[in-house]
């Protein structure tokens, strides 16, 4: 079956046992996740759901988990990354993907790619409901997403206001979706090109990539100004605390790598040649126990925004001033 956008007034009643998510768009998959979910609970509020990591999946779990159901509970079981099943598991999790028991749904996430891809195939063998959501490449596609959100949202927009907000925001989707949503907000539901510049003036120098080029080289002060401001004017919390993943990686992967025409680096890296240059500048200042102390606040930083923190934005201030803390590791 194609992949078609994800659309919870599009999904069939009753649900079918098996969805298969296919692309790397980290928004695109929780919205799939989210509405595939709230489906399941419209149609029986008991579901128990159960969410794991492919890489998580054990065999013998698997018949516990989807085999059928002594009373008949509905379930829905989401297996995130399932590149990342071993081929233990695969051996076991095939058949349950072939035929689903009774009252049970089925949520496989992949990447797409080589990775895996027995385990793709085997779900679109099986006939799974798939749905697209790799990520947005080109600026067309982008631009239909922000006119689909300003409509998700009940607004109207026109093509200058269009691609005055992907200026200012950039191709980020989550960021693009949040802004969407609070312009048609605060605009009453009509976006030109004066609701666009007024909301963003000055807002395209304050993202979450603002704030991580700041922290990455110590600048912790300027880098906390530009995270409240940041915060101020709508930037999600998952934003910039992407960002600061981003920025930390980036030098660590670059300070790994070792001294080198930036060209060739970033195609040993597999990165942008410009990221590389500026990693390279940026890791100026770190040595590898700090960066090793600044991956692990990153990696904190992101259970934190999605929840495990009660307040995202003092765990967003505390990675800014922690990241400062070890790049001071090189200089001591």
């Amino acid at each position: 079956m194609p992949s078609r956008p994800v659309d919870i007034d599009d999904l069939p009643d009753p649900l079918p046992g098996l969805f298969l998510l296919v692309g790397d768009e980290g928004l695109l998959v929780d919205r799939a996740i989210g509405a595939i979910s709230a489906a399941a609970r419209r149609a029986d509020a008991s579901v128990a759901e159960t969410r794991l990591s492919g890489s998580e999946l054990e065999g013998a779990e698997l018949h516990e988990m989807l085999g059928p159901s002594l009373f008949g509970e509905a379930r829905v079981l989401i297996i995130e990354s399932g590149q990342d099943v071993r081929a233990a598991a695969a051996a076991v999790l095939g058949p349950y993907l072939e035929s689903p028991a009774d009252g049970t749904v089925i949520v496989l996430h992949h990447v797409g790619g080589a990775k895996g891809k027995a385990l793709l195939e085997t779900a679109r063998k099986a006939k799974a409901l798939e749905i697209g959501c790799a990520k947005l490449t080109r600026p067309d596609e982008r631009a239909d997403f922000v006119r689909a959100e300003v409509r998700r949202n009940g607004g109207r927009i026109g093509p200058d206001a269009v691609s005055a907000l992907l200026d200012a925001v950039g191709s980020d989707l989550r960021e693009l979706a949040a802004v969407a949503g609070q312009l048609v907000s605060d605009s009453g539901g009509d976006i030109g090109l004066d609701v666009v510049r007024a909301y963003h003036r000055g807002r395209a120098e304050v993202t979450g990539f603002a704030v991580s080029d700041l922290a990455v080289v110590g600048r912790s002060g300027l880098a906390l100004e530009a995270l409240r401001f940041a915060l101020a004017v709508g930037v999600p919390h998952v934003v910039i605390a992407d960002a600061l993943a981003d920025g930390v990686r980036s030098v660590a992967r670059v300070a790994s790598a070792g001294r080198g025409d930036q060209f060739a680096l970033a195609k040993k890296l597999g990165m942008p040649p410009w990221k590389v240059k500026r990693a390279s500048s940026q890791a100026r200042g770190w040595n590898a126990a700090g960066l090793r102390q600044a991956l692990g606040v990153v990696a904190t930083l992101n259970a934190d925004v999605k929840g495990a923190a009660a307040d995202p934005a003092f765990a967003l201030e505390l990675a800014v001033r922690r990241i400062g803390a070890a790049r001071a590791l090189g200089s001591s």
